[in-house]
This record gives C-alpha cells, sequence and structure tokens, in this order.
C-alpha cells in the first residue's frame, strides 16, 4: 500500500519541476512512511511514497522496465491477490522476473494485456504507467474504488494522485468550492458522487475505470460492470459457492511480507473472515492469528441499545476469541481522544467525513499497527447481502432517496438564508439518484420486489459502500497502514448481484443466505447474532465536550462556518444536543453528538483548506 501522484504536460519540459513533484509527494508521506521515489522526464514526473508489504527489498517505486526500446514506468497503490497466476501466465509468454513484487507483475501485465489489463487482475489498485516512446499515460482503479485516485488539469497540466492534499499542491490549482460542490458536501455528504469531488476542477477517477492520455486524445472508459443475469442456482449450491469464493478471497488476501492479523467485532462477517484466516493460519504456518477489536472507556455503563445496535460486540468477541483460540488484544479508546483526532480525520479525508466514527476508526488504526501492519476487515458484505434495517422497511424501499440520508429538509435548513436561495438541495439530490438508478439493468422475470431490492443493493454498493471504502482507506492509510476488505472482491460481487432476494433475505433476516452458508461453520450464537454496526460512543462526557467546542466556534462570529451555514439553526442544534436535527444527518449512527462533531469537522476544514466560495 502507498501514495501516488503524478505531472503530464505535453506543452513544455517538465523535467526541472522537480520541486513541484518532490512537494506533492511530500503531502501524502503518512500513505508510505518507508521510502520516497521520484521519476523525472521531459514531459512527465512522477511520486511515490512506500508502505512495504511485498518483497521489501525490491519492490521500489517508481519502477521501470524496458522492452523492444520502450521503457515503462509505474506507480502503484495497492495489492494484486492474484499476482501469483498472472506471473506464471507471464512466465509462460516469455517475461522473466528480478522480483517477487506484484509491482513487477503489473507492470509487466500491462505489456503484455494493454489497455485490458485491469480485466486479468483481482486486487485494490489505484496505478499509472508511462510510456516513453508513445509519451502515452495510462490511469486506472480498482472495480470498487478500494484504493483512491483523483485528477485535475491545470493550467496544461494533467494531475493526478491518490488524495486531494496532493493536486492542491501544485501551484496552478487553487481551493474552490462551487455550487455543486456545497450541494455534495451538505446534500450527499459524507458521502459523495462517484467522480465528483467536492473542489472545482478536481475530479474523482469512476471505480473500474481507466484513462488513455497522450498528446492527441483523453479518452476514459470503464472496463467492468455489474451483469445482470438470471441466477440458476438452488440454495445449497448457491451457499457452496459462496463459501468456496468467500474462503478464496480471504486466503488470497493473507498474502504479506510484514505481520497480517484480523480486525474482530464479534458480528458475523468479521468472524467469518477471523474463521477462515485463522484456520490458514495454523494449517500454513503453525501460529496463532492475531485480532483486534475496538471499544470505549466506560461503554458497557453508558450503552443504551436502539434498533440499531441492539447489544455491545465484547460477549461475542470473547466467544470468537475462545473458539478460535486467537491472539486478541482490545483497543480501548478514550473520549478526549476522539475529540482530539477529529481535525486529523478531516486531515486524512481531506475533507469532513463521519465525525468520531473516523477518528475512532484513525485511533484504532494507530494502535493496531504498534503489532500488524496490515488486516483484513469485514466491510462490504452489508451491501451485497442485504444487512442493512433499510433492506426491510417499506418506508426505506419506497423512499425515492437514498434511504441512509433521508433528512433533506433539515440538510436544506442549515444552510445559510443567501446560499439556501441559490442551491436546492432536494433537487441536486433527486438527479443524482435519478441518474444513478438509470444505471440498473433488471430481468424480465424480476419480481417488483426483486426489482426493488435491486436498486437498493445498487445504490447501496455504488455510494453508501464507497464511503465505508473511503474511510476505511483513509484512516488507516493516514497511519501506514493497510486494510483489506475481502468480501469486496469482484467474484464474490458478481455473483451475490444475481441472488434473488427472498433467497438472500432467507427466513427474513437480514443476510439470511450468508448466515444459512456459516451454519456449523461458526457458533450459532453468532451466525444469528443480530447485525450491529460498527460501534460508536455512547459516553454522555462526549457530548458535553462536542457541544462546548461548537458552542465556541459560534460565539466568534467570523468562523468561517457561518459563510456557509444558518447559524440560528446551528445555535438550535446545541441548545438541543442535536435533537433540533430529528434523523441522523448520515446513516445510522451520525445523530446528535456526530452531528455537532461533523459540523466543528466543517469549520476545521473550511480553515484549513480556505476554499473560495463561488456561487
Amino acid at each position: 500500500m502507498c501514495g501516488i501522484v503524478g505531472i503530464v504536460n505535453y506543452k513544455k519540459n517538465i523535467l526541472e519541476e522537480k520541486n513541484i513533484i518532490e512537494n506533492m509527494t511530500k503531502t501524502i508521506t503518512k500513505r508510505g512512511p518507508d521510502e520516497e521515489g521520484i521519476f523525472t522526464s521531459k514531459h512527465a514526473n512522477f511520486g511515490h511514497r512506500r508502505l512495504s508489504i511485498i518483497d521489501i527489498e525490491n519492490g521500489k517505486q517508481p519502477m521501470s522496465f524496458k522492452i523492444d526500446e520502450v521503457t515503462y514506468t509505474i506507480v502503484y497503490n495497492g495489492q494484486i491477490y492474484n499476482a501469483e497466476e498472472l506471473r506464471e501466465t507471464l512466465r509462460d509468454n516469455g517475461f522473466k522476473f528480478k522480483t517477487h513484487s506484484d509491482t513487477e507483475v503489473l507492470l509487466k501485465a500491462y505489456v503484455f494485456y494493454g489497455k485490458n489489463v485491469c480485466k486479468h487482475i483481482n486486487g485494490i489498485f489505484a496505478f499509472a504507467i508511462w510510456n516513453d516512446k508513445k509519451e502515452e499515460l495510462f490511469v486506472a482503479r480498482d472495480h470498487f474504488g478500494i484504493k483512491p485516485l483523483y485528477y485535475s488539469f491545470s493550467d496544461e497540466n494533467f494531475i493526478f494522485a491518490s488524495e486531494v492534499k496532493a493536486i492542491l499542491e501544485h501551484p496552478s490549482v487553487n481551493a474552490v468550492l462551487d455550487r455543486t460542490g456545497i450541494a455534495e458536501l451538505f446534500g450527499i455528504g459524507p458521502s459523495h458522487t462517484p467522480g465528483i469531488c467536492p473542489f472545482k476542477g478536481i475530479e474523482e477517477l469512476e471505480p473500474a475505470n481507466y484513462i488513455v492520455y497522450n498528446k492527441d486524445c483523453f479518452k476514459k472508459e470503464e472496463y467492468w460492470k455489474l451483469e445482470t443475469k438470471p441466477h440458476t442456482d438452488d440454495l445449497e449450491t448457491t451457499s457452496e459457492k459462496l463459501r468456496f469464493l468467500i474462503k478464496d478471497s480471504i486466503e488470497r488476501q493473507l498474502v504479506s511480507d510484514v505481520p497480517i492479523g484480523t480486525l474482530l467485532s464479534g458480528g458475523l462477517d468479521s468472524s467469518i473472515i477471523t474463521k477462515y484466516a485463522s484456520d490458514f493460519y495454523k494449517e500454513k504456518y503453525g501460529k496463532k492469528l492475531d485480532t483486534f477489536s475496538v471499544d470505549y472507556v466506560d461503554q458497557e455503563k453508558n450503552f443504551v441499545k436502539n434498533d440499531f445496535q441492539p447489544n455491545t460486540d465484547n460477549y461475542y468477541i470473547d466467544l470468537m476469541v475462545k473458539f478460535l483460540d486467537t491472539n486478541h488484544k482490545k483497543i480501548i479508546l478514550d473520549t478526549p481522544e476522539l475529540f482530539d483526532t477529529l481535525e486529523d480525520a478531516v486531515i486524512a479525508r481531506d475533507f469532513p467525513g463521519m465525525a468520531d466514527v473516523d477518528s475512532s476508526y484513525l485511533l484504532f488504526f494507530k494502535n493496531v499497527k504498534k503489532d500488524i501492519k496490515v488486516a483484513l476487515s469485514g466491510e462490504c458484505s452489508d451491501e451485497i447481502f442485504g444487512g442493512y434495517p433499510w433492506y426491510f422497511r417499506e418506508d426505506a424501499l419506497n423512499s425515492n432517496t437514498f434511504p441512509w440520508s433521508i433528512a433533506i429538509s433539515e440538510r436544506q435548513n442549515i444552510l445559510n438564508e443567501n446560499i439556501s436561495k441559490e442551491i436546492c438541495l432536494n433537487d441536486y439530490i433527486s438527479a443524482r439518484y435519478q441518474e444513478s438508478l438509470s444505471k440498473v439493468e433488471f430481468l424480465d422475470t424480476d419480481t417488483e420486489n426483486d426489482k426493488l431490492h435491486r436498486k437498493l443493493i445498487y445504490l447501496t454498493s455504488n455510494w453508501f459502500m464507497q464511503t465505508l471504502l473511503d474511510r476505511t482507506d483513509r484512516m488507516c492509510m493516514y497511519n501506514g497502514f493497510e486494510a483489506r476488505v475481502p468480501f469486496c472482491d469482484y467474484r464474490i460481487v458478481e455473483y451475490a448481484w444475481n441472488i434473488p432476494w427472498e433467497m438472500k433475505a432467507y427466513k427474513g433476516r437480514e443476510k439470511g443466505l450468508l448466515r444459512y452458508s456459516m451454519e456449523g461453520i461458526l457458533p450459532e450464537e453468532v451466525v444469528y447474532r443480530k447485525k450491529s454496526p460498527y460501534p460508536k460512543t455512547h459516553n454522555p462526557n462526549y457530548t458535553t465536550i462536542v457541544k462546548k467546542k461548537l458552542s465556541k466556534i459560534m460565539e466568534d462570529k467570523n468562523a468561517p462556518i457561518n459563510n456557509l451555514l444558518n447559524r440560528q439553526y446551528i445555535l438550535e442544534i446545541i441548545e438541543t444536543e442535536g435533537k433540533a436535527f430529528s434523523r441522523p444527518w448520515f446513516g445510522q449512527l451520525m445523530t446528535g453528538p456526530q452531528l455537532m462533531a461533523y459540523l466543528i469537522q466543517v469549520n476545521m476544514w473550511l480553515e484549513r483548506y480556505n476554499p473560495k466560495i463561488e456561487l
């Protein structure tokens, strides 16, 4: 895992602009604390920060390969899980290898397959390759956007980077927040429209897309998408295939030359990953697996159950640790830490995020990094197997908007009067919603219920899941730590996409099919535990802290938040501890304290990036 940056300019010689690429590369040092590498040429400069995971001695980047008088140079962030199969195919076709790094495999796979290379890759990646003879750039991003990539055209420069902060470091790029950016931040945020960045002039390369850029053209193409087709397997066959795909994905993602473990919450998804990983470790290495969980000071005392969080994790974590005999470590976070890390979370994301849910992740990874460098996480199962409450609620299924973000009128009210007159968030959200749904393909045999759930699974996978993947990447990479997500293997997602809803929700349960598939493999209590999201703090001290801080910000009438938002409404939110905002800001976790923390993050972000406002 690493960070990449690059500049291509066909109009001038940028060989002497090494300082620019060096400065851009320094902004993403946290993504790759182990090494830095720079490549410069007349029309293309690359920068790389390395987090050493595979072939630590020989996997340095940028990496070049010369063949038939053409030199190809790559910068790459990610992990290729079928690297050994690709290596054998390439050897059979005459390629030789100097390292056992997946970087070399990817570079030579591109030489062999050209622009179709992504169709042969199973992994997580964002990479760029420069062909010095054609003077052509190839840039690509993985199937689900697990690894980030942004780009911008500015002053005849094509600039790309793993993070927005690196692009803003280029002297020709400025932070500008226009109508679309405001609508994204306050209508969609902390999620975002695929391909859209709130800063004007900076774009995100959409998942499953690549770019070919040369003197004659700029071409962006999609290389993969979900295909809707009949599912002909019965329940038993479907369960068997799912078990195979999940086990295979987990075992592929355990490849590493550094210590690796799993994040264990005691929920179904993390328990599945930990079960297969633990078995693999004991069989291959004769060792116990390292597992990690997160909790908060006085959580048991302060916890209040609700429909979304019916119980805490500790009982189920202890059950799984005993069941699998893992080396387990509980990370306990305290309330002041969550608040103190809010600004770091903004810096890591480059935008306001999920408040203390983000800062908790950041602190969790910081602590886990003390013992291991790579961990497998259970994220993305809920999206593809139907794990969220909105899959089962009629109001959500028929809401005609994103069900994790239904507080549209409240979001509109949070804008200040002048901006609210110019921007209708409801119209913007509706347009994005309909635009996304227009891409969903149905079968003639789909029932109305199938169609409703197919729509919702598509939306959740392409929007809500992206937010969680963004959060995971930014918070772990800020700590020079790598998190892998086995459920996001494109083979699993392709297969699950066409499983009928009645089978997916077997016996009317969320993730019913997945539960059925794990009977006899995991303890029954874990298999049928009701879904519980990532734990947030219930400590009333946290509410007190964020309320006090937001009040202090609002006392300063020059605080930049007042240029965008409705000051009177924010004061009401403070006074009622968030109850003036009657529904969660996002998902099920961002309620009163998290909303206040989000507003604090907005102010921190405005102070740090000082964007020019254009309406």
